[in-house]
């Protein structure tokens, strides 16, 4: 009785274990976490027209973001929100203008849409668009293509060194810009905290640009960062007390 009942559960083990590995086995043919889109391109092959943008950011090559970038359809933009995000991409169904490989690129602009045209409305709500650099476009596609069908998932940043600090507007309007910020990457909550005060709110004023109207000026500034997964960092006394706007900091850490 004892031997029966040792095969009945290696035959029930065998089982848990092939409904186990095979869905591993899938998800690595073929993750179930993409989703479908579309990639196009802009600028041209060293990058122009792709600095700056809706998100905030500046000069993106000496920002580390480089030319693994782009500009989002509204249905992904989120208002600003998703700046800073990580995807990856793969060029799929077309097999006439698909570039085999994989690749990983990080959301710094807009794509605006266009509602005076009635064809090639690939930014148009509820279109999921990637207009990647063109550097980027011609490492999935060829490029008389122009727009390719894709399959993109979110994935984690990996950036260098730690998350920067910009410093914009006044005394009495400090705007900040937090870049190169790993994990999550798009920043969801933002705080201040100057040497004299607790920590204070920072609203969202556009892209990944926040703003306080507290006058923080002669205080060494800490910076309190949540990202979108709820991860959330502390960094301390990143400035100076003699800080002003035009400034950039090294927050030292990352996520």
């Amino acid at each position: 009785m004892k031997f029966l009942e040792k095969i009945i559960y290696a035959e029930v083990l065998m089982m848990v274990m092939v409904i186990w590995v095979v869905p591993i086995c899938y998800g690595h043919g073929d993750h179930p976490g993409w989703l479908d889109a579309r990639a196009t391109f802009y600028g041209d092959i060293n990058g122009g027209e792709t600095q700056q943008g809706a998100c905030g950011y500046g000069d993106l090559h000496k920002q580390g973001y480089g030319l693994e970038t782009a500009a989002l359809s509204t249905a992904l933009f989120n208002n600003g929100s998703t700046c800073g995000a990580c995807y990856e991409l793969k060029c799929v169904n077309s097999p006439q203008w698909c570039v085999p490989g994989i690749i990983k690129i990080t959301a710094t602009n807009f794509c605006p849409p266009d509602y005076s045209k009635t064809t090639d409305i690939w930014c148009n709500p509820p279109q999921r668009d990637f207009d990647l650099s063109q550097k980027m476009y011609l490492k999935i596609a060829k490029y008389k293509a122009g727009v390719v069908p894709v399959k993109y998932r979110r994935v984690p940043c990996t950036k260098t060194g730690g998350v920067k600090f910009e410093t914009k507007g006044n005394p009495h309007f400090l705007m900040v810009l937090p870049y190169n910020i790993g994990g999550a990457g798009d920043v969801r909550a933002l705080q201040v905290k100057g040497t004299k005060t607790a920590w204070i709110k920072m609203q969202k004023n556009w892209g990944q640009i926040w703003n306080t109207g507290v006058v923080l000026t002669g205080q060494c500034l800490s910076f309190r960062v949540t990202l979108s997964d709820g991860m959330t960092k502390d960094f301390i006394n990143v400035t100076t007390p003699s800080w002003s706007c035009g400034q950039t900091f090294d927050g030292r850490i990352n996520f």
